[in-house]
């Protein structure tokens, strides 16, 4: 009899992809190659206005033709419901906005040379947030991921448009709930991951989702880089993974070449679990911000999204006037087996290649 192909999982049934891959990306070129290469890809969209999301969508839907895709955005609940980034800036707390200013002039840091780009993430008012939500119900977007809170409020308006939706967790008791909530698939997500992460790690989150997900896929995130990283979800009993870190440095990525060289020379040593980015804990490569909040006589970060405008604009400072111990990038643990700028076709090919052999050294030949 036939053996089963261990990588044909139900993700792949329910998208009409080949490989159960997910690349999360905020660059339309590294999204639209992963798709044509046969695995799926969402599109970070929490930075676009409504409008530039709807552009973004129309582009991508131009190259990929119709081939399922999604987008990411995120709906935390302690962010206030309206106001404007001078607003914010005005109620950042003086303890730590003290200490950011210490910082600048002990390094002595210049401003920025333009607006923070960071002031545009939509996720640090509910307003904004809640219209790019609308943008991308009106599009009618095939999936939309929640990266951070629950969806629970808008998954009966994406069902009725014959949208899925997916949610990002990082503990049992969070994916319970959404399942509760209704979503389509949960992506299971360790703190060895990127970006906004919980304490529990990625192999110890996985299979306490599987097991009370039933008929729902889900996804393993956090620290996935490899093949053999893909072969032990799916051992895990995920239907698929969800990648980031690993696209940073691909060829197509639009991130600044001198995060790209720092990705490639990064171990899963330079990465720094912390809440002195966004005011979330955030797994991001070290910097000399991430040090001099650590010290013991600096203040406790500042709640979110107030620390975010805080680093919003030293990393700004730090890319205009190229000051590299303060550049930083969200990066998983697995930023160790990135070792060279790949096209995004290669990367997708080389991890399902080592999947298999993964798996064949295991049960031997697989036709």
């Amino acid at each position: 009899m036939a053996k089963k192909d261990p990588l044909r999982t139900k993700l792949c049934d329910m998208l009409g992809i080949e490989y159960p891959i997910v690349a999360f990306t905020h660059c339309k070129d590294v999204a639209a190659a992963v798709i044509n290469s046969g695995a799926f890809a969402v599109l970070g969209q929490t930075q676009s206005t409504p409008e530039e999301i709807e552009a973004n969508v129309r582009w991508l839907k131009e190259r990929i033709g119709d081939k399922p895709f999604g987008i990411d955005l995120v709906f935390p609940a302690s962010v206030p419901a309206k106001q404007s980034i001078d607003e914010m800036l005005a109620k950042i707390p003086r303890e730590q906005q003290d200490y950011a200013n210490d910082i600048a002039r002990r390094h002595n840091i210049p401003e920025p040379k333009k607006r923070p780009e960071l002031y545009d993430l939509g996720w640090m008012e509910k307003e904004t947030s809640h219209k790019q939500l609308e943008v991308a119900l009106e599009l009618k977007v095939p999936v939309l991921a929640s990266g951070l809170g629950n969806p629970d409020f808008f998954i009966p308006a994406a069902h009725a448009r014959g949208m899925q939706v997916w949610g990002l967790v990082g503990k049992q008791r969070q994916a319970k709930k959404e399942l509760e909530a209704g979503v389509d698939v949960i992506v299971a997500q360790g703190m060895d991951a990127a970006g906004h992460t919980g304490n529990v790690g990625t192999f110890s989150i996985v299979p306490q989702v599987r097991a009370i997900a039933g008929d729902v896929p889900v996804i393993a995130a956090g620290g996935v880089t490899t093949g053999r990283h893909l072969a032990g979800a799916i051992a895990l009993g995920a239907a698929g993974v969800w990648t980031g870190t690993l696209w940073l440095a691909s060829r197509e990525s639009d991130v600044d070449m001198r995060m790209k060289e720092r990705l490639i020379e990064a171990t899963s040593d330079d990465t720094s679990h912390s809440a002195c980015v966004s005011g979330f804990t955030m797994r991001t490569l070290k910097s000399r911000w991430h040090e001099e909040w650590s010290k013991p006589d600096a203040p406790k970060p500042a709640p979110a999204p107030y620390q975010l405008l805080l680093f919003a604009k030293m990393k700004q400072s730090a890319f205009d006037w190229d000051i590299k111990d303060f550049m930083t990038e969200a990066a998983g643990q697995g930023v160790g087996f990135i070792d060279s700028m790949k096209p995004a076709r290669k990367i997708v090919s080389d991890m399902v290649d080592e999947a298999y052999e993964a798996f064949t050294e295991i049960y031997g030949d697989l036709d």
